[in-house]
């Protein structure tokens, strides 16, 4: 037994019974969740009328699909995919390859069915289960069974059972799952996670994060990626949390699930929360000046008490805003994928909201880092969770360097790439993030940017377009900014500093609902950014600006696809 109890003591009872290893595999955790909350909710959705499946039946149908695919064939360290919108059939589709002893190999649903078909074929997958959309065109290719995550279309991924088998488990130590990332740039690789990387990042998160059965997640964002899947997706059924699928990225459709499904855990990515907090100040502007300035003064004594005192104020004064914005529920939000400008954390805190950010990417399970809600710091990604070394690699004068990590939920490396493999990892076994950051003395990270993004001025300056990039969250204008640098000198091999800038477009609409002249929004543009000018170092400000009229490529995370100069 642990002299301390941490997040995952109770483990401890089902070890030697459930599961033999340091940590039991996702099939052996859900299986555990299943016993002790049989009868909680665990996958929901509201579509428009609540459908709900509870632990024990969510259980049952991820083994009756485990037979089957056992029956079919699929045997331990095989690869079964799964490309899905979100739903309770991609949660149990994903649960049942892993009960198979399977290797899950989840999909972006936006991906072109030519490039799904390139993952398919890469990852060595036998088996798919799809949405209703891409049924057609993936049940036509030959040697790939395919079975549908909707009812009425094809054989229903509910509608699968067999007869009782001994089938043979994965080991903690075996593949769980391979992620396909390319990141915001790049060809894709196949990130190959055990059940221990992806369990015991799980529970060690849980060290700067108190989770509760009765907590209602949401998943929003496409679950297939690394972030969702295991902060939202694991963590949930690590606990008998209920966890509700969001079905649209429409402020309206998402204001009103977190409404009625009374949200308590809320994950998105920064250009998310932007957008529910510019609802919530707009709602506030539109009291008139002197409310709006009462309500400012009063979110930042709120803040101030939640800080100093660790008492929070907020979630009682400004209950009526928070409850016209749907998160009157809410505990916890929880903002990833991305670095978000601290005066938006700031203002989250200050109506009251426990709001937090943390770090991690898809080679590391994804968490690295979370900020604890006790002792939180509004310009740092978060505290680094137990069990992970972290380290800055050749820091610079500000201790600026690249981040590199050890730890048990560091990834066993690309599937099939052993030469791209070796090059992310140093000679002493640290996996190189490509991050570029610096620790402060209790530990927390505070981010810069991405190593191949950083633009070296004339003056030899090091400048990280992400930190600029980042005054930009609190103009409404600008929808979508990208800073890069461009070679101001060919001779010299100098770079200057350029953002590409699209226009919120709604913002730029006159009372006919027509767009407003280009030069009079390219007006704005410039004067926006003289304004992030003034608050810069003078080698980080930006000389050339272009407004495009189309905006960016965009991840299903919501990051920019970054431009190659």
């Amino acid at each position: 037994m642990n002299a301390i109890a941490t997040p995952w003591s109770f483990l401890d009872e089902y070890r030697g019974r459930a599961f033999a290893g340091e940590w039991p595999t996702l099939s052996e955790l859900f299986r555990i969740t299943a016993s002790r909350f049989p009868e909680r909710p665990c996958l929901t959705v509201y579509e428009p009328d609540r459908i709900s499946l509870t632990y024990a039946q969510s259980l049952a149908k991820v083994d009756a699909l485990s037979r089957k695919l056992h029956a079919l064939g699929v045997r331990k360290g095989d690869k079964v995919a799964v490309t899905g919108k979100n739903s309770a059939e991609w949660a149990v589709a994903y649960l049942g390859i892993l009960g198979a002893g399977a290797t899950v190999v989840p999909i972006d649903y936006q991906l072109k069915n030519e490039e799904t078909d390139n993952l398919l074929k890469a990852s060595d997958s036998k088996i798919l289960f799809v949405d209703e959309e891409k049924f057609e065109y993936f049940a036509a290719r030959k040697g790939l069974d395919v079975y549908s995550l909707r009812a009425g279309i094809g054989t229903y991924i509910y509608d699968l059972d067999a007869e009782p088998a001994e089938i043979e488990a994965a080991a903690e130590t075996d593949l769980a799952a391979i992620l396909f990332t390319s990141g915001t740039t790049g060809n894709p690789k196949g990130v190959m996670l055990t059940h221990k990387n992806l369990v015991s990042d799980c529970f060690l998160a849980q060290s700067h994060l108190k989770l509760y059965p009765t907590d209602v997640f949401y998943a929003l964002l496409p679950i297939h990626h690394s972030y969702t899947m295991l902060a939202v997706f694991i963590e949930s059924l690590s606990v008998g949390c209920e966890l509700v699928f969001g079905k649209k990225m429409v402020t309206k459709a998402i204001l009103k699930d977190l409404k009625e499904a009374k949200i308590t855990m809320f994950l998105g990515v920064p250009m998310l929360f932007n957008k529910v907090l510019a609802g919530i100040m707009k709602g506030v502007r539109a009291k008139g000046t002197f409310v709006y300035g009462l309500i400012r003064t009063l979110m930042a004594i709120s803040g101030f008490i939640k800080k100093a005192f660790n008492v929070n104020p907020g979630k009682k004064l400004f209950h009526s805003v928070l409850d016209k914005a749907s998160l009157a529920t809410n505990r916890i939000c929880i903002s990833g994928g991305g670095p978000l400008a601290s005066s938006i954390f700031k203002q989250y805190n200050q109506l009251g909201i426990d709001f937090i950010q943390g770090y991690g990417l898809t080679e590391t399970s994804p968490i690295l880092t979370l900020n604890p809600v006790e002792h939180y710091k509004e310009t740092s990604v978060g505290k680094v969770i137990p069990g992970v070394d972290m380290r800055i690699l050749n820091p610079d004068e500000r201790g600026v360097g690249e981040i590199i990590v050890k730890g048990p939920m560091v990834m066993q490396g690309y599937y099939k790439m052993p030469k791209e493999t070796k090059e992310v990892f140093t000679d002493d076994g640290f996996f190189r993030t490509g991050d570029l950051g610096y620790l402060d003395s209790e530990n927390y990270l505070y981010l810069t940017g991405r190593a191949k993004n950083l633009i070296v001025t004339e003056g030899g300056k090091n400048v990280y377009p992400e930190e600029i990039e980042n005054e930009f969250q609190l103009y409404d204008e600008v929808e979508q900014i990208l800073v890069r640098g461009f070679e101001s000198d060919k001779k010299l091999k100098v770079e200057g500093i350029e953002a590409l800038v699209y226009p919120n477009q709604e913002a730029f609409k006159d009372v006919s609902g027509a767009l407003r002249p280009k030069d009079e929004i390219a007006r704005r543009m410039q004067a926006i950014v003289d304004e992030v000018n003034q608050r810069m170092l003078p080698y980080q400000r930006i000389e050339k600006i272009t407004v495009l009229d189309e905006a960016m490529e965009m991840t299903t995370t919501k990051k920019i696809k970054r431009i190659a100069v």
